[in-house]
């Protein structure tokens, strides 16, 4: 009596339509001004020779990721939203979800080169023009992608190769993992452990290289001790210090635990924190304090 589902369906963030179309109004301006201000600091970057350096082409690599973030699960949850159009095909999930956890992963490993350029920025800024080329750009960018992809395909063909038989009710506004593993009708247990210890090495791998380039960065600042060194290494860390804590945060309280502590409400909060508002305020964080960037944002404004 068992037959395969062929589509799913999401969980509303509300059932009552006033609600509904409150929430539609605010995401979707979230959402505009998360494709306005990453698309005007990818052009800023683009046209500014200023900003011609490998750490802003990293950072161009960084907004671009947060175009494809929300694009990929925004516009279904407004669909679902105002139209209630909550049905996704099962091709559709399998795309969805390949496509978000290759953007996740590919964030997770640029954020972690930003900060081997970092370190290389502060402990050794006489020969940073030299070890951080367009070369080693080239092969880190390219790098990041690829890992990203492959993580991202393991981890879709472990998931959608389980039987799905029953259930179809999707308990989030897109194709996660946990949501989606807790409908499979077939033991999801060693999956799981394979999922975890893979994200676990990646993960814990980049987090290492992250942390030690700023115990480097922190113990380069303390064996100069000069006037101005801590102000300067803020200004040229902070930001992408404050976009890790922010990632690293949000990512690793949605996946870095087993299923059976799967919450729907409070997970669909974190991931929204992530997933939207993430990709918001990272160009904000970047801009804030970077004069550069401010005022080649400004041209870019003034010319538009």
């Amino acid at each position: 009596n068992l037959s395969t589902v062929s589509e799913f369906v999401f969980v509303g963030l509300s059932d009552a339509p006033e609600i509904r179309l409150l929430l539609f109004v605010l995401f979707l301006l979230i959402y505009l001004a998360t494709m306005a201000g990453n698309i005007t600091l990818l052009v800023a970057i683009s046209t500014d020779s200023h900003l011609h350096s490998p750490m802003y082409f990293f950072l161009g690599s960084l907004s671009l990721l947060d175009l494809l973030c929300p694009t990929i699960t925004v516009p279904k949850m407004l669909g679902a939203l105002l139209l209630e159009h909550k049905e996704i095909s099962f091709s559709g999930c399998l795309f969805q979800h390949f496509s978000l956890i290759a953007a996740v992963g590919t964030e997770i490993f640029l954020l972690t080169v930003m900060a081997y350029d970092r370190y290389v920025a502060v402990c050794h800024p006489l020969r940073y023009p030299s070890i951080v080329n367009t070369k080693l750009c080239a092969h880190l960018a390219v790098g990041t992608w690829a890992t990203g992809l492959l993580n991202s395909l393991l981890h879709t063909s472990l998931v959608f190769t389980l039987s799905f038989c029953g259930p179809n009710k999707i308990q989030q506004y897109y194709c996660d993992i946990p949501p989606v593993l807790a409908l499979s009708c077939s033991s999801t247990r060693s999956r799981e452990l394979v999922i975890l210890a893979v994200a676990g090495v990646l993960g814990s791998s980049a987090c290492v290289v992250t942390v030690v380039s700023y115990i480097c960065i922190l113990l380069e600042i303390q064996a100069r001790n000069s006037p101005g060194i801590w102000r300067k290494a803020f200004s040229t860390c902070g930001s992408h210090l404050a976009v890790v804590c922010l990632f690293y945060g949000t990512t690793i309280c949605t996946y870095a635990r087993p299923s059976f502590t799967y919450s729907p409400h409070r997970d669909r909060v974190v991931s929204m924190l992530y997933g939207m508002l993430t990709p918001l305020l990272n160009p904000i964080i970047y801009s804030f304090r970077n004069k550069e960037v401010k005022c080649a944002l400004n041209r870019v404004i003034s010319q538009v």
